[in-house]
């Protein structure tokens, strides 16, 4: 459900080992987890990513403006921060992967020859960088060189250059409405100022639907680290542990691992709580016998993996547990089979419930299991756990959905998901959360090797 450098993108993204494994291969993990944090931007940036992102717009755009600000840093006095105090807004990070505070990004077209890329940063604050740690600020001479952006001015010249862009493209303003610019009072002065003024979000929301290899080694780092995380929480499981404790350990695991935060609350439900589909409390004591739903992902360079697993608190499923979780995990596999180019996210949903129709037998009583398969089968992911992008748009190579079927019968305390990450492929698809054991046999195998290793 809530990076890097070009060498390390043509090393590949390392695939996980089997579940057993103490841990992933070193390859991603140990470059990417000790790349150095740069003044005020965050994590180094693919400069020839982000570029032909901005290329791509800009031939989208044609002749016009775009300007996007990155975000600011949250209230630690008035807003309950969990994490960090900040995060980047994802239509600024797409085009710059820069972690900078009340920037802001000018992209102007008078054709397609003829584009122009400006960045503008805030003045340093050497009064402030006293608690919040260097900044990269407009004089510094190594900007253009670290952003990718060879134009990098003073924000106070924004309004100044804003006006000539517009002069010159004779094109609309572009600008990303949406609930995280709301409050920017340059952009509300804009929209009412100028006279053809288009939201910018469809645009870039449908390009950020299938993924670069950028964008898809973020997510193989997220979705590893989240494997990892997942793994410590299964051999975290036994009779009488309080779900924290199994939410403290997978979060522990994935912020050991690199991850930068959570890609959103960690839902850990046992017995009863675990047919809640989003239940985050996480503070009952599970009990001998019952089942448990981790829901959880890491994020990793602003990409989230998404995963959930359900297992046997005792290590040992009952035959009945059993019958029910393999009726999951099949019809988890008969939309996975079914996922190539061209079908849509709502044909997989009607192959996973149909698989569940025609295989419940009488397991769910009088009814078909289906009808206690209370939500959709999955969802996009990228740099949101529920990512942007058109459902009705058919699959395509480089897209990445969650497949999640689940059933849940609340007056038994029995609840079973099983949520995988899923690339498409030119020719199918790639499980990308493999890693995380799935057969009643894995699952049960990593809990008895943690038993016997707590002996």
């Amino acid at each position: 459900m809530r990076f890097l450098l070009a060498f390390c993108l043509a090393a590949g993204a390392a695939q996980a080992q089997e579940p057993s494994a103490p841990a992933l291969s070193a390859g991603p993990l140990g470059a990417w987890s000790h790349v150095p944090a740069l003044p005020g931007m965050g994590r180094p940036v693919n400069v020839a990513a982000t570029e032909a992102r901005r290329q791509a717009l800009l031939n989208r755009i044609g002749r016009g403006v775009a300007l996007i600000p990155a975000a600011h840093a949250r209230d630690l006095e008035a807003d309950y921060v969990q994490d960090n105090d900040f995060r980047q807004h994802n239509t600024f990070f797409y085009f710059t992967e820069l972690e900078v505070e009340g920037a802001w990004l000018l992209l102007a077209a008078r054709g397609p020859d003829s584009t122009e890329t400006v960045l503008f940063l805030p003045e340093r604050d050497p009064a402030r960088e006293r608690w919040t740690g260097t900044r990269l600020g407009p004089d510094d001479p190594a900007a253009p060189g670290l952003t990718g952006i060879a134009t990098v001015l003073p924000l106070d010249s924004l309004d100044r250059r804003l006006r000539r862009a517009q002069l010159r493209s004779r094109g609309p303003v572009y600008l990303p409405l949406d609930a995280s610019t709301k409050h920017e009072p340059r952009l509300n002065d804009l929209a009412f100022a100028a006279r053809d003024v288009r939201n910018l979000r469809p645009i870039v929301d449908s390009m950020r639907l299938v993924k670069d290899a950028e964008e898809l080694a973020r997510l193989r780092m997220a979705v590893d680290i989240s494997v990892l995380g997942h793994l410590a929480a299964m051999r975290a499981g036994r009779p009488g542990v309080f779900e924290y404790e199994i939410e403290a350990a997978f979060e522990g695991e994935v912020r050991r691992q690199g991850a930068d935060r959570l890609g959103y609350p960690s839902i850990v439900g046992s017995g009863p709580n675990s047919t809640t589909l989003h239940y985050d409390a996480n503070r009952r004591r599970a009990q001998d016998g019952e089942l448990v739903v981790i829901d959880a992902g890491a994020e990793y360079g602003q990409y989230t993996a998404d995963i959930t697993r359900t297992w046997p608190v005792n290590g040992k499923f009952t035959s009945r547990q059993k019958a029910i979780y393999n009726l999951v995990l099949e019809s988890q596999q008969a939309a996975f089979d079914a996922v190539r180019p061209g079908v849509r996210m709502a044909t997989l949903d009607s192959i996973s419930r149909a698989h569940m129709r025609e295989h419940s037998g009488s397991l769910c009583g009088s009814k078909t299991c289906d009808e206690f398969y209370d939500h959709g089968l999955g969802h996009w992911i990228g740099m949101d756990v529920h990512d942007v992008g058109d459902y009705s748009t058919p699959l395509a190579p480089g897209m990445v959905l969650t497949l999640e079927p689940g059933i849940y019968l609340p007056d038994e305390a029995l609840g079973v998901r099983i949520e995988d990450d899923v690339l498409v492929t030119a020719t199918g698809a790639e499980w990308l959360s493999t890693g995380a054991p799935r057969t009643v046999g894995e699952v049960e195998r990593v809990m008895r090797e943690a038993r016997a290793g707590r002996r």
